[in-house]
């Protein structure tokens, strides 16, 4: 007699992703047609999206070996996620455009797919300020507009989700200062998404002439659809910034999306002759945010510095990387990049400082630090120095990553502040940095206030559990 074993009931199992695997399969040829065919785009412009295509498909996620390890998007399910293909046509020298809030010198907001507001102060359009949407800037110098977006010069090559939003765009923004036009106000310029499972890609053109000066705040908001039912919903967005000779920039950026967003982004500043960048960057919200920051000192005696904060809490992961490439002479470069995490949180800061031959009296700081505030969290830092000019002022980079220091801590409770009031104010001052550079007060106040809810958010839950 033969015994026959019934067969065993299997389970098909999910296949399991890599880190870097990518977390959607939009990004495809058809896409880059739909793209085009929406807007009955120029030929020129379908090319460029499909050349754009073609560098992405090639692409890895990471082709820094120094950061390979460091990849994790295994958080991230966009598998469900539509792009949106619609672009908005509008600008603020449009007969209807909206009135801007005082103190500032225009504002442009977008929800979702769509414009919520523009509008520039009769001082800043006087002065012939440009402040418009990609589509509209296609309608009105479609010839123009193809010398700036043709090609994609202010991305890396390189960077596969740079050449993503290359490809994929739906909405753009456009700003032009001309030489010698100094706005005392800011511009605002608001992204308010999260609608679950839509993905919103982006790109915004910042060009500030020779001896222009303006501030830039850039809010990252989640929609009032972001609460709703359903999936991941993505942000994916570029900034491009070209500054002519002794221009001067000031870009305050705050991100507070909701908890069901991922957030790719990619900042690229070419900075020319005796031109200053101040960069203020703030990372509170998103399930997953992954950054990169580009900075190309091509003028001498430019410079630029450059704050970042990140808040984590829950299970966020923040993943941020700068690059500072010195090419002039006696150029200036000041990084600082810090992180508080609560919960179980993640933060990658990574940083590489490059120094050309051509980049005679360089001086150039790196310095990236974490505050751990539970076991559970994890904070790595990488500073990194590539340098072929040895005639340098300064080349160095500083790291750290630890708990709050006791001995602060100590100092404060022997003054009466309890220990729960001491903590806090360890850790706020700690943010403090970026805080103080956002150009517009309001911006600063409601920054602080963000922190300081999220820190007593952090405190209720830890009390709870």
């Amino acid at each position: 007699m033969t015994l026959v074993r019934p067969p065993r009931a299997t389970t098909v199992r999910t296949p399991r992703r890599a880190p870097a695997d990518l977390p959607f399969a939009f990004a495809d040829r058809g896409l880059a047609q739909a793209l085009a065919a929406e807007r009955d785009e120029a030929g020129w412009l379908r090319d460029e999206r499909l050349t754009a295509f073609a560098a992405f498909e090639s692409l890895a996620v990471e082709t820094n070996q120094l950061y390979t390890p460091y990849i994790d998007l295994r958080a991230a399910d966009l598998f469900a996620a539509k792009p949106f293909v619609r672009t908005a046509a509008a600008s603020a020298a449009s007969p209807d455009s909206s009135p801007v809030p005082t103190g500032t010198s225009g504002l442009i907001e977008l929800d979702e797919d769509g414009v919520g507001s523009i509008g520039l102060s009769e001082v800043a359009r006087a002065r012939g300020v440009v402040l418009e949407t990609f589509g509209s800037a296609l309608t009105r110098d479609a010839a123009a507009f193809r010398a700036e977006l043709e090609g994609g010069s202010l991305l890396p090559a390189n960077d596969k989700l740079a050449m993503l939003t290359r490809a994929f765009w739906s909405q753009g923004v456009r700003l032009v200062v001309p030489d010698g036009v100094s706005l005392d106000e800011p511009i605002i310029l608001r992204w308010v998404a999260g609608a679950p499972d839509r993905a919103l890609l982006t790109r915004t053109f910042v060009r500030l002439g020779r001896g222009a000066k303006v501030g830039l705040v850039e809010e990252l908001a989640p929609s009032r659809e972001s609460g709703a039912a359903g999936g991941q919903s993505l942000f994916a967005g570029t900034l491009e910034i070209d500054l002519g000779a002794d221009a001067e920039l000031r870009v305050a950026s705050i991100q507070d999306f909701g908890p069901q967003q991922v957030v790719l982004q990619h900042r690229q500043a070419a900075i020319g002759a005796g031109a200053n960048l101040h960069w203020a960057l703030a990372q509170l919200g998103g399930r997953l945010v992954r950054s990169r920051v580009d900075n190309r000192l091509e003028g001498d005696r430019s410079s630029v510095e450059q704050v970042e904060i990140v808040f984590g809490s829950d299970e966020q992961l923040f993943d941020l990387t700068s690059y500072t490439r010195h090419v002039g002479r006696d150029t200036t470069g000041n990084l600082l990049s810090k992180g508080v995490l609560i919960d179980a949180a993640r933060t990658y800061m990574k940083g590489m400082i490059t120094i050309d031959k051509t980049a005679v009296g360089t001086d150039s700081f790196l310095g990236e630090f974490g505050m751990n505030l539970s076991k559970k969290t994890r904070s790595v830092a990488i500073p990194s120095l590539e340098i072929d000019q040895p005639d340098c002022r300064r080349a160095a980079h500083s790291s750290s990553v630890g708990p709050i220091d006791e001995s602060q801590l100590f100092y404060l409770e022997s003054r009466g502040i309890p220990p729960d009031e001491a903590r806090k104010f360890i850790v706020l001052g700690f943010l403090e940095p970026v805080v103080a550079r956002v150009p517009l007060e309001a911006e600063r106040e409601r920054l602080r206030g963000l922190l300081e809810a999220k820190w007593d958010a952090g405190r209720d839950a830890a009390a709870a559990a």
